[in-house]
């Protein structure tokens, strides 16, 4: 779970899991996998760190950061 805050000022905690997407508009606004959106004070790239943390605690980061086998192919 992460932590944001609402334009009101009150802190939300979402499971970065469902984060789709992440904007400025220039409001930053994340868009969860259920449709929802989320307009927050943090700027994207905190966002984006934050999420990065996430993963990074749960041990997710290295699957997300795997070479993929074209990469792989080329080195061969």
């Amino acid at each position: 779970m992460i932590q944001v805050t609402r334009l009101n000022g009150t802190k939300h905690y979402i499971n970065a899991l469902f984060i789709e997407d992440i904007e400025a508009t220039p409001d930053t606004v994340i868009t969860l996998t259920n449709g929802k959106k989320l307009v927050v004070k943090e700027s994207v790239s905190d966002v984006v760190s934050l999420v990065k943390d996430f993963y990074k605690e749960i041990n997710a980061i290295k699957v997300a950061t795997m070479p993929n086998a074209e990469d792989e192919e080329e080195e061969n």
